[in-house]
């Protein structure tokens, strides 16, 4: 389950390309619809129209190219009010220099600080580009994750693009943390630890499906 998943290494040095050869870290920035000075079960509630949620994070860079697995755990868990190191994320994962190997790994984690064995799973997309039928699933997965309070972790590779017309690329491998949602799970929004300069983007979720696409996310 480890490798069988994952087809490439989590994170390369495509990590370091992508912030001009060094990730500045760590930073730790807010970002969210609702006020972040709120606590964090709060910040959980607050709702945007039909059809639209977002959650508080608290966002942290990760220190190094290697650590995009364990800070998009970090991350995601920030939205549950919990402030649990990347290092000690690291650890639980097994991540080396080599990156984090699969979405297996980080899957147990989740549930572990969230309390639940059954908080998480994890889901494959395994063709080269998504169908439909995946793209739908991840649209439904990601709607009811963000409703239930905790944010999407995803092991993407590639090249994307987002709303703004801004590229985001990844070819060796990264992870990113699914924190929000709008027009009924059709754009979600991306806490990426890469770069704190591009901290917070929004893509399509059939962007997402496709950049997913090879690997897998984890999801309630």
């Amino acid at each position: 389950m480890r490798t069988d998943l994952i087809r490439k290494t989590a994170l390369t040095a495509a990590g370091l390309a992508f912030t001009g050869g060094a990730i500045a870290g760590p930073v730790t920035t807010a970002f969210a619809a609702s006020n972040t000075s709120k606590p964090a079960a709060q910040a959980q509630t607050d709702r945007k129209p039909a059809g639209e949620r977002q959650l508080g994070v608290r966002y942290e860079a990760q220190p190094n190219f290697y650590y995009c697995g364990p800070a998009a755990a970090r991350n995601a868990l920030s939205v549950q009010g919990k402030d649990i190191s990347v290092d000690a994320m690291a650890k639980e994962m097994g991540t080396t220099e080599a990156g984090t190997n699969s979405i297996n790994d980080i899957t147990p984690v989740l549930n572990k600080e969230t309390g639940k064995n059954d908080a998480y799973r994890s889901v494959e997309i395994s063709t080269p580009a998504a169908d439909t039928k995946q793209t739908d699933q991840l649209r439904a997965d990601i709607v009811k994750t963000v409703d239930d309070g905790r944010a999407v972790v995803a092991n993407i590779a590639g090249t994307t693009t987002d709303t703004d017309g801004n590229t985001h690329s990844f070819e060796g491998g990264h992870y990113i943390s699914v924190v929000g949602y709008r027009d009924g799970g059709n754009v979600v929004k991306i806490a990426d630890s890469a770069n704190p300069n591009t901290a917070s983007y929004d893509v399509t979720v059939e962007h997402l499906a496709d950049w997913i696409a090879t690997r897998g996310y984890a999801t309630s």
